[in-house]
């Protein structure tokens, strides 16, 4: 009698759950806390009990029947065995399950909860700007996370991407026009592949201009977004030209900065182009605090600004021009004090992190016509679809015709970000070794190129590259259906 009235309990218990999805979401997001965020890379949260997962984990399951058949005591205490057992045994991802609905664990986001526990916003001494270090970041952030629990499940690659342009009005006729559907661009990519996106279009520090000026806003980003683990800045003038690619990340996890470079064109030819810090993934942990500290340091706001220059231009014969900048600062970092900063710094060389346009843009028209071909040869890429789902078509193009293959110069892929360097779309004032129009006429086809991969899942693309408009309407089964 004693254990028909606990089964009964049990039952009671199990039916509640069972009807509450939320009580469920909890008991499976506390379960959780104890993973944490990145633990690979090395000057994160290495002092954390957090800082490793837990083992192996199993996922029990509770099943329930319309209809359940008493054959026989023995039977029917079985299942009051098994019953017992379920409820009571520890399971990080418990799903209870019925012939009709399914409860399942969701790692689902709760933006409305914020606790009254003091974290670092509640510090009055903490500041956004750069003129002030911000010390024991990997501690405050870490904090902020387990307060916070929801945003710790998937945030070891949660990225958010930050770009900016001048405030004035552009002195180039076209100049706002082009920035407005660079930006589009970004805000395309970001929502396809589900990041967030902030846009500065403010000095957050008077005298960090020009190139500069991204430095203050992605500190001011990384305080502002302690759930991401990567700021990914992208200059104005970069645009994205393959929307389907993810970058890597598995490549990255024992690093803190990856950009587009090599390390014999630094430390064997010591040229002021061995990088380009127009576009570069940085962790948000205090190693990138402190990075942009001592990078700031070549900036305008030193005192000795002017000296930096004469030192940058004494090693790295190349440069252009006589001021520090934010590219050759970094390089001569890597340069002069490798041991300190190569470890931890990615140099990406295997494709397109950023590409430079003059040597991309001629040969869009060709790999559009690679991928055509590619759809053509397969209906499943060529299958309408929401745009949700890109990624699975994304994931089945590579596997299907692009595993293997680089994102270089020559490769069948198209290129991941294109690079508009010099051409200065804004102010008009390009590089002289470039006509104006090129850099203009260049823009828009290479903008048309990377939105037909966007349109197409709202059924349109631009027949003409160098035009931007009209659309086309496309024919059901595009491209094998002529138009």
């Amino acid at each position: 009698m004693l254990i028909l009235k606990k089964t009964q309990q049990q039952k009671k218990v199990i039916v509640f759950i069972q009807q509450s999805p939320q009580i469920l979401n909890f008991i499976c997001i506390t379960s959780k806390i104890l993973l944490m965020v990145s633990p690979e890379r090395s000057s994160h949260f290495q002092s954390s009990p957090m800082a490793k997962y837990a083992g192996a984990r199993t996922r029990p399951v509770i099943c329930f029947s319309d209809v359940v058949l008493f054959l026989g005591g023995a039977f029917m205490s079985l299942i009051l065995v098994w019953s017992f057992f379920s409820f009571y045994s520890i399971s990080p991802n418990l799903t209870v399950k019925t012939n009709e609905t399914s409860a399942k664990c969701s790692p689902e986001i709760d933006m409305k909860y914020d606790p009254t526990d003091p974290v670092y916003y509640d510090e009055p001494d903490l500041t956004y700007t750069i003129e002030k270090p911000v010390k024991n970041w990997d501690e405050k952030r870490r904090r902020w996370l387990n307060l916070h629990p929801s945003f710790i499940i998937g945030a070891e690659n949660r990225t958010v991407m930050v770009t900016g342009s001048q405030s004035a009005p552009c002195k180039n006729p076209i100049g706002d026009h082009l920035l407005l559907r660079f930006f589009k661009n970004k805000v395309d990519y970001c929502r396809i592949h589900g990041h967030d996106i902030f846009y500065s279009n403010a000095l957050l520090h008077p005298k960090m201009n020009s190139y500069w000026a991204k430095l203050p806003a992605v500190k001011a980003a990384m305080i502002a977004h302690p759930e991401a683990e990567w700021i990914w800045w992208v200059d104005s003038d970069a645009l994205f030209t393959d929307m389907d690619f993810t970058p890597p990340w598995h490549r990255y996890k024992e690093h803190n900065l990856v950009v587009h470079g090599w390390p014999g064109v630094i430390y064997n030819d010591r040229s002021w182009t061995a990088l380009n810090a127009g576009v570069f993934h940085m962790g948000n942990c205090q190693w990138s605090m402190e990075l942009i500290d001592t990078w700031t340091g070549m900036g305008p706001v030193s005192p000795e600004y002017a000296k930096w220059g004469q030192i940058q231009r004494s090693i790295f014969k190349d440069k252009l021009f006589p001021e520090s900048d934010d590219q050759t600062a970094l390089i001569y970092l890597l340069y002069k004090h490798r041991e300190v900063y190569y470890p931890k710094i990615y140099l990406e060389g295997d494709f397109y992190f950023e590409g430079y346009w003059l040597e991309i843009v001629p040969g869009l028209t060709n790999v559009t016509e690679r991928y055509l071909e590619m759809e053509r040869e397969d209906a499943t890429l060529r299958r309408r679809h929401a745009e949700k789902v890109s990624e699975r078509y994304a994931a089945f193009r590579e596997e299907r015709f692009l595993k293997g293959e680089r994102g270089g110069k020559g490769s069948k892929r198209r290129p991941f970000v294109t690079h508009f360097t010099g051409c200065q779309p804004c102010s008009g004032d390009h590089n002289k070794m470039y006509d104006g129009d090129t850099c203009w006429n260049g823009m828009i086809k290479a903008i048309n190129f990377a939105d037909n991969q966007v349109m197409r899942k709202y059924g349109f693309v631009h027949s003409d590259l160098g035009k931007t408009s009209p659309l086309q309407p496309l024919p059901f089964d595009y491209p094998d259906e002529p138009w």
